[in-house]
């Protein structure tokens, strides 16, 4: 059995977390040193001597504390994976061991019952079904291409289904309490865009690329979150264009935070969404002119490049938290894997961290 959110990495991963979001290729190449970049405790503040002067953490090349940074991410990630893993492991053991008992079964055959075996293949129908749902997503891969793999991943959600449905009921009946907290990063930044009261108790972050057809797609679910929570979530905006993809997006992304100096970040983030085909720079300009910003500063803004290191900056906090795509989404620190996830994927991981804070 596993518990509902590895059931979530299973569903968003297996075949369409890389269909779902703009991919670097080398997500390391880009941004600066994460602000406040600093060696890892154990690294000695003298590196080497050359002719007696010193090489400190300092003169390393450029990048180097962000590529720590990722590592030193990666690491604790996965060490929690493994540990979170091998506690619902240990929980669906003492759980089936209990329930066995008190039917007088084995564990295989508690199972068995309650999950009525193996699933059936999904048919032909139901594999066209799924591609055409689906088919925006999967960039321009053909039926035949994915045929195999999409059975496979509709056999597996079935499969996965029924062993939730077990797993929820019997942890509703033997009490389960988990004190393991999910793992988080440290991805607020006060001088980010954001929607909400700053003592929200839940604050949804996402790193984003005005470019990227994904975070376009996405833009109508932020819209929704902030319909239905109010203002019990905060809504904070990072900047992560990826230009090897995108070429316009670095502008775009300083001319937002432009628009940001004037108070109209969220009006000009909608209209970058919803033209995404015209973000030149006399595009950007013109589109404040339309929202009613003061032009002449706006356009220094842009000119002088005054937002080009607080760029730089959300895409080194980016890197350094894991993040080599967009949408890449946050919760209370949480990421949520899958890229441009649905509402309810959304407000499954929102609706966790809210009960969790008790409001």
């Amino acid at each position: 059995m596993m518990t509902p959110s590895r059931t979530a990495v299973l569903s968003g991963l297996v075949l369409l977390a890389a269909l779902t979001a703009c991919t670097e290729a080398d997500p390391g190449s880009a941004g600066s040193e994460p602000p406040g970049s600093s060696p890892a405790a154990d690294v000695p503040d003298v590196l080497a001597t050359v002719a007696g002067e010193e090489v400190t953490f300092a003169d390393l090349p450029e990048g180097t504390a962000s590529q720590l940074a990722q590592l030193e991410n990666s690491y604790r990630q996965q060490r929690h994976q493994l540990l979170s893993d091998a506690v619902d492991e240990a929980i669906a053991s003492r759980m089936l061991a209990k329930e066995a008992a008190a039917r007088d079964m084995t564990t295989a055959q508690v199972v068995a019952a309650e999950t009525g075996g193996p699933p059936p293949a999904p048919t032909d129908a139901e594999v066209e079904a799924w591609y055409r749902q689906n088919q925006s997503q999967l960039q321009g891969r053909s039926l035949d291409q994915l045929r195999e793999q999409i059975r496979q991943f509709l056999r597996t959600q079935r499969a996965q289904a029924a062993s939730d449905s077990l797993d929820a009921r019997l942890r509703e009946k033997y009490d389960v309490a988990v004190h393991l907290d999910p793992f988080r990063v440290d991805v607020a930044d006060p001088a980010a865009p954001a929607l909400g009261p700053e003592g929200a108790p839940v604050t949804l972050v996402e790193f984003s690329d005005f470019e990227c057809p994904f975070c376009g797609r996405f833009a109508p679910t932020l819209k929704r979150v902030e319909e239905a929570y109010g203002d019990r979530v905060r809504i904070v905006y990072r900047q992560f264009p990826i230009p090897s993809l995108h070429p316009s997006a670095f502008k775009a992304a300083e001319a937002s935070l432009c628009a940001h100096e004037q108070g109209e970040f969220w009006a000009y983030h909608d209209l970058l969404f919803a033209e995404q085909d015209r973000l030149t720079v006399r595009d950007l300009k013109e589109k404040a002119g339309r929202l009613g910003l003061d032009q002449g500063e706006f356009d220094r803004c842009l000119d002088t490049g005054r937002k080009v290191e607080q760029v730089q900056e959300d895409q080194a906090a980016g890197q350094a938290a894991g993040v080599s795509g967009t949408p890449a989404l946050f919760v209370n620190g949480v990421p949520i894997p899958g890229g441009a996830v649905s509402f309810e994927v959304v407000s499954e991981a929102l609706d966790a961290e809210l009960a969790r804070a008790g409001s």
